[in-house]
C-alpha cells in the first residue's frame, strides 16, 4: 500500500467564490457557506484540470499508485494575514468542511488534514479549538501548521516560543501531529510562496531545535513538509556547534522531527533519507500540485516522486515499505 501524507483539496470553484465574498464584504454580510452538492464534490476529484497537467485528482494518484492520501487546504489559500479574524475562521471552517465531505465521499481514499485559522489577531488557543473539532467532530488525522501567520508582513515568533504552546498542547491532548507548512507571501516581497514555504520550513526547523520544546512536549509529533526546507541539504552548517559540546548532537535532534519526500529530484530524496534516517521520512508527493508538470526528458510527471524513490538502489524492500506505508501508519495511526 502506498500512503501520500502530502496532499492537498482539489476544491470546486464554490469555495474560492465564497472566499472572494468574505474578503469582499469583510464579513459584513454574514457568514453564509459554501454550497456545493455531493455530485459537484465527486466530479472535482474526477474532472481533468488544466492546473493539473490536464489530468483529475484521482487519476494523478491512480497513477502514481498511491492508494491513500491525507488532505489539507491548499496552503498558499488560506489567507491567514487577511483582516479582520472572522473571515479567516470562517473561510478555514468551511474548508475544513468540505474536506470532511470529500473524505466521506471517497471512503478509504482520503484523510483530513486540518488547517487552523491562525490569524495573527486570534490567540493560538483559539486555533486549537478548531483542532479539536476538527479531530473530534471530523475525524481528521492531524494538522497544518503555519509558522508565518503574518505570510511575510511582519516577524512572527519563532516556533520555540512559548505563543506556540496552545497549539502544541492540543496536539499531544489529541494524540495527532502537525505538519509544518507555510502559507501565502503577500506582496511586497522579495520572493514568491514557493520559495517563502522553504524559507519558513527552514526557520521552523532552526527555531524547534534551538528550543525546550520536546523537553516541555516530549509526545509532540511534527513532521516538516518539502523535505525539512534548507535544514537537511546544509546540516554541515550546524555540526561544528556539536565539538563545542553543546548538549545533543545536532543529527540526533534533528531526528526529533519527521519529513516529507515532497522533493522532485532523486538527488535530494537521497541526500534527506541519508541525513535523517528511514525512520523519519514520510511519502508525500503533493500530487496534484506544483510538481504536476510532465518532465520534457522523461514524459514523466515531476511529482511521480514513487519513480524518484524506485531509482534509489541502496533501499532495501524493509526501507521502502517503511517510506511508503509503515512509517505514515505509525505517526497517524492510520
Amino acid at each position: 500500500m502506498i500512503i501520500d501524507v502530502h496532499g492537498h483539496v482539489t476544491a470546486p470553484d464554490a469555495l474560492y467564490a465564497y472566499k472572494a465574498n468574505l474578503l469582499a464584504h469583510r464579513g459584513a454580510h454574514g457568514r453564509g457557506a459554501v454550497r456545493v452538492s455531493d455530485e459537484l464534490l465527486r466530479e472535482a476529484q474526477r474532472a481533468p484540470h488544466p492546473s493539473f497537467g490536464g489530468v483529475s485528482h484521482l487519476d494523478h494518484l491512480d497513477g502514481a499508485g498511491v492508494d491513500l492520501q491525507l488532505i489539507s487546504p491548499r496552503p498558499y489559500q488560506m489567507m491567514h494575514s487577511e483582516s479582520p479574524e472572522r473571515v479567516v475562521r470562517w473561510f478555514t471552517e468551511e474548508t475544513n468542511n468540505l474536506i470532511h465531505r470529500v473524505c466521506a465521499l471517497e471512503p478509504g481514499r482520503f484523510r483530513g488534514v486540518a488547517g487552523l485559522p491562525q490569524s495573527p489577531e486570534l490567540p493560538p488557543k483559539r486555533w486549537a479549538d478548531e483542532l479539536r473539532r476538527a479531530v473530534t467532530e471530523l475525524g481528521f488525522v492531524g494538522a497544518l501548521l503555519n509558522p508565518d501567520p503574518h505570510e511575510g508582513t511582519a516577524v512572527p515568533p519563532p516556533l520555540g516560543d512559548r505563543y506556540w504552546y496552545p497549539v502544541y498542547e492540543a496536539l499531544c491532548e489529541l494524540d495527532v501531529p502537525a505538519t509544518l507548512h507555510a502559507a501565502g507571501c503577500r506582496p511586497p516581497s522579495r520572493e514568491p510562496y514557493s520559495l517563502h514555504f522553504i524559507q519558513e520550513e527552514t526557520v521552523a526547523v532552526w527555531s524547534l531545535l534551538n528550543s525546550p520544546v520536546f523537553t516541555d512536549f516530549p509526545d509532540l509529533r511534527i513532521v516538516v513538509s518539502h523535505g525539512g526546507g534548507a535544514i537537511p541539504y546544509q546540516v554541515g552548517r550546524f555540526l561544528p556547534a556539536d565539538a563545542r559540546g553543546n548538549g545533543t548532537p545536532y543529527l540526533e535532534r534533528l531526528r526529533r522531527l519527521w519529513f516529507d519526500t515532497c522533493l522532485y529530484t532523486q538527488d535530494a530524496i537521497e541526500l534527506l533519507i541519508r541525513t535523517v534516517g528511514v525512520d523519519r521520512c514520510l511519502f508525500g508527493t503533493e500530487k496534484p500540485g506544483t510538481g504536476s508538470q510532465r518532465n520534457a526528458a522523461t514524459g514523466d510527471w515531476y511529482d511521480d516522486i514513487q519513480l524518484l524513490i524506485g531509482g534509489i538502489d541502496w533501499l532495501d524492500d524493509t526501507d521502502r515499505a517503511a517510506l511508503f506505508e509503515g512509517n505514515a501508519r505509525a505517526l497517524y495511526g492510520l
